[in-house]
């Protein structure tokens, strides 16, 4: 078996394995888009569960880690996570097939501000003014966005089409912020490599659950699009894993934003999207706030590693 070894902190390497994660999500993003007409958002979700499962256990068995993540003393901890991670995932795919590409993921910035939210109520974290106002700006970033799409009255079905997908991408924020308080109990226990592979499982197996629902046969070009859209999702979660190995989490973190520059980038030059001003006023306000958020988390850190210090006998 491989001797696992720290990885060697390099910023630069953890910020570029980052963005390069996020690009990767976006162009996974794409294809979903793309296959959406063709292919139910259940069918997506498996596609994309289980084809990431081989990419990802293979790069744990380079390091090493193949047997370890197998064992796990948390199998309910894994389903619950598993059960509402895979909410999110099916809802904001079925969204992604509604919305333009970068309002969906300004909208799924939520999903970190709602954390803090849930953090409090569910693991009696201590969140102060500064975070809260924080969170209520980008809150307001998000009703911003959403706004052109909380009337249907004035205009066809389009509009209640994309009222709809709004409202997926909100409530796939939702569970995607519940995920996380279920990730942030597992890790007290877990490695992150045993949450990412069972989760990966968990999610393909509920997935299946959807395909009375009108799964379809997909032709061969869409096929290969759905297997890129999983093999992509595991390359981009090794990425990220690997991102958070070289830096620290405060630094790697904002880079998560650029995701809407690679939105923008693709939804305008492939899918003919245009941005509105109202959309990016929101995107920015709600990244205005996250980056506040995760300055404020780095402060608190650096706080708290400053009293452990202050504390440590010497001589």
């Amino acid at each position: 078996m491989a001797i696992l070894r720290p990885s060697p902190v390099s910023p630069t390497r953890g910020i570029t394995l980052k963005i390069v994660s996020v690009m990767v999500f976006i162009i996974m993003t794409s294809l979903i888009k793309e296959t959406a007409p063709l292919v139910p958002a259940g069918e997506q979700v498996f596609f994309r569960s289980l084809f990431a499962i081989p990419v990802i256990f293979g790069w744990l068995m380079l390091r090493g880690e193949g047997a370890r993540v197998l064992r796990t003393p948390r199998p309910m901890g894994h389903f619950y996570r598993g059960l509402v991670g895979t909410a999110a995932m099916g809802l904001g795919f079925a969204a992604t097939g509604m919305l333009p590409l970068p309002e969906v993921t300004a909208i799924g910035y939520a999903a970190p501000l709602l954390t803090v939210i849930f953090a409090a109520m569910f693991l009696g974290e201590e969140v102060r003014a500064f975070r809260m106002t924080a969170v209520a700006l980008g809150l307001v970033g998000v009703m911003i966005v959403l706004s052109p799409r909380l009337s249907v009255a004035s205009a066809g079905g389009l509009t209640a089409r994309e009222t709809l997908g709004a409202m997926l991408v909100l409530m796939s924020a939702v569970f995607a912020a519940l995920a996380q308080i279920f990730v942030r109990r597992l890790v007290q226990e877990e490695p992150a490599s045993t949450i990412v592979f069972w989760f990966s499982i968990t999610s393909t197996v509920l997935a299946l659950v959807t395909l009375p629902y009108g799964w379809v046969w997909p032709d061969p070009l869409t096929a290969v699009q759905l297997v890129a859209i999983g093999l992509l999702g595991g390359a981009a979660q090794i990425l990220l894993t690997s991102a958070y190995r070289h830096a620290d989490a405060s630094l790697v973190a904002p880079f998560e934003y650029a995701s809407m520059l690679f939105a923008l980038l693709i939804g305008y030059f492939v899918f003919g999207e245009a941005p509105t001003l109202v959309m990016l006023t929101g995107a920015a306000i709600i990244i205005a706030a996250g980056v506040l958020i995760i300055w404020r988390e780095r402060q608190l850190g650096l706080a708290r590693a400053r009293q452990r210090k202050a504390m440590t006998p010497h001589g």
